[in-house]
């Protein structure tokens, strides 16, 4: 009985981590018509220091991309403080008497901040799920509980919503999801007045180093295949994932495609009634979208009309101390790589470009009453771009949130 009890709360523990709230539980339920119906969600006020460079963004999720490397580091700002309420968010949940369940759940963080974002919009019967959620190549066992909104660097998958097609039975499921992929065109210096792609509307682009969403240029798309299996032993809690995509171009005059594909581990694991330890392990090669935060392209078109894929690799590890009377503290370390050298040679990124990036954090959260969550937390950011050059950034955040 108490290891069902442990197991439980570490899976409710995986899931605060992701949701941000203080539980999961705090939904208001009625019964609509014989469905079983509850609306949730909560008003959520983030809010940043930014230390030595300015580096949050909406919900204050640290901008790795802002970070300061080589000689623009000396020209670091001091003292830049944010506030917003863009992840407040609100979802309605029903099942019927036959066992549909329909969610519907946005937040505010569209367009920048302030306008209402589709989060989650999908139905599901006896195992087969169509709609949009979390993607199949996701997992948040191995997820440390921040404060940032977007979570550390290198957490196992897409770590975000996708419209997919989705059958799940016992601890495995599989999926065709939109695929999430972007490649790199010829440079405009090498191949100025070529045509390397297409816009949405059929007009030829002619100019730039282009970076570009397969479903919006690019003629060869499939989608994206996934695998999961997430299950439970003990005190331990762990997934396993694969994902396969194509990439590809088409200008008329030339074309070729290329296969991506992408895997990870995760688990967390209870070493006692007070502390657990999580983390997680990831590898892409063709598929750097599913590299949380790494932000590099998946491949690049080569001067011999070449599609080649970028491989990378990341992870996290963290541990979790329940302090009791609602209070708790989390420390995580989260990293990604990718190896962008064969691509800069090419003229597809520029030297400037990230290709490491890796974050450490602490954070103390406290639940002063049922519904309500307080917490601070210290990052330290860290960016290496492709040509060596390497900088850092720190702040503080402050979070308060309030359940319905």
């Amino acid at each position: 009985m108490q290891s069902n009890k442990l197991r439980m709360a570490i899976r409710a523990t995986a899931a605060i981590a992701v949701l941000g709230m203080a539980g999961p539980a705090s939904a208001v339920s009625f019964d609509a018509g014989g469905w079983d119906t509850s609306v949730y969600g909560y008003a959520r006020l983030n809010a940043s220091y930014d230390i030595d460079e300015d580096v949050s963004s909406s919900t204050r999720s640290f901008d790795y991309n802002a970070i300061n490397v080589g000689a623009a580091e000396d020209n670091e700002a001091t003292g830049s403080f944010g506030a917003d309420a863009f992840q407040s968010r609100i979802g309605v949940k029903t099942t019927s008497p036959e066992g549909l369940t329909v969610n519907i759940e946005g937040d505010f963080r569209g367009s920048g901040g302030g306008s209402v974002r589709l989060r989650h919009a999908y139905g599901s019967y006896k195992g087969v799920l169509a709609g949009q959620t979390w993607s199949n190549f996701t997992s948040f066992v191995g997820n440390t509980g921040t404060l940032d909104f977007d979570s550390l660097p290198g957490a196992a998958g897409y770590q975000s919503r996708t419209a997919q097609l989705r059958y799940t039975t016992g601890p495995l499921s599989i999926s065709l999801e939109d695929p999430k992929a972007s490649i790199s065109g010829k440079d405009v210096v090498t191949f100025a007045g070529t045509q390397i792609a297409t816009d949405v509307d059929g007009k030829p682009i002619y100019v730039g180093r282009i970076t570009t969403n397969l479903k919006t240029s690019q003629e060869i798309s499939l989608p994206a295949i996934t695998a999961r299996i997430q299950d439970s032993a003990g005190g331990l809690n762990y997934s396993a994932a694969v994902l396969a995509q194509q990439l590809g171009y088409d200008t008329g005059t030339a074309d070729d495609t290329a296969f991506g594909y992408a895997t990870f581990v995760a688990a967390n694991m209870a070493l006692s009634d007070m502390i657990t330890i999580q983390g997680s392990l990831s590898y892409t090669d063709g598929a750097s979208s599913y590299l949380y935060r790494a932000g590099a392209m998946s491949g690049y078109v080569d001067a011999n009309d070449d599609m080649d894929t970028i491989s990378g690799y990341g992870g996290t590890i963290g541990a979790s101390l329940n302090l009791g009377g609602g209070s708790s503290v989390n420390i995580g370390y989260g990293m990604t790589q990718v190896d962008l050298d064969d691509a800069f040679d090419a003229g597809a990124v520029k030297a400037t470009d990230a290709e490491s990036i890796s974050a450490v954090m602490a954070n103390y959260k406290w639940t002063p009453v049922k519904n309500v969550m307080m917490g601070v937390e210290y990052q330290y950011g860290m960016k290496e771009a492709q040509n060596g050059d390497d900088g850092d950034a720190s702040r503080l955040l402050f979070a308060a949130q309030y359940n319905f």
